[in-house]
């Protein structure tokens, strides 16, 4: 019995994979926008940080309206400290390689709702003026959710909030609390192939 069923297995996959249905659930696409971040629960004053994010994304199709998407982004992340506050004023720009992992509804109009979880790996760090050798961890965990839309051509729009899971900060300091996190709204356009 185990031999015959997976004989129809490979049978049907070597179909699926001969005529390309496997390959057609696959969507391929660049995107590009910007952001406006801040900290979250920080102990010192901040306003928020203009950066941008870009990269590629790829979704697997489950049905015609569910997909799974991942994407490789670079985006630029962060806060502006305020005067008045134990820290020199300046922009804390952190570098991130993002990779949401997304579920995602697509109607057959085009509109979309998304969420999943995302992880970002920090690239590189601008925090010029503080007296730490390491600002922020490595490792970025959040949620994302968003909204949007794609035409049939494939261009699209979307808006995304980035809510951070885990702390920034990676420094000690007596005057300071690193439990602070990163927050994000991302605006975005994308092409899908």
């Amino acid at each position: 019995m185990k031999k015959v069923l997976l004989i129809c297995l490979v049978l049907i996959s070597t179909k699926g994979f001969s005529q390309g249905g496997f390959f057609k659930r696959f969507e391929f696409g660049l995107k590009a926008g910007v952001n406006y971040s801040n900290f979250t629960d920080a102990s010192f004053p901040t306003d928020p940080l203009v950066g941008f994010h870009g990269g590629g994304t790829v979704a697997f199709k489950i049905t015609d309206n569910f997909l799974i998407q991942e994407e490789f982004l670079f985006s630029t992340q962060g806060a502006k400290i305020k005067k008045g506050s134990t820290l020199e004023e300046q922009d804390l720009k952190l570098n991130y390689i993002s990779v949401p992992f997304l579920l995602k509804y697509r109607s057959n109009f085009g509109l979309y709702v998304e969420a999943g979880p995302q992880v970002g790996m920090l690239a590189s760090e601008d925090v010029k003026g503080l007296s730490f050798d390491k600002f922020a961890k490595k490792l970025d965990v959040a949620a994302a959710g968003g909204i949007g839309y794609q035409s049939k051509i494939g261009l699209g729009i979307g808006v995304r909030y980035v809510y951070g899971l885990s702390t920034v900060g990676d420094f000690d300091a007596s005057n300071i609390k690193n439990d602070f996190k990163n927050n994000n709204l991302q605006a975005s356009i994308f092409y899908v192939f």
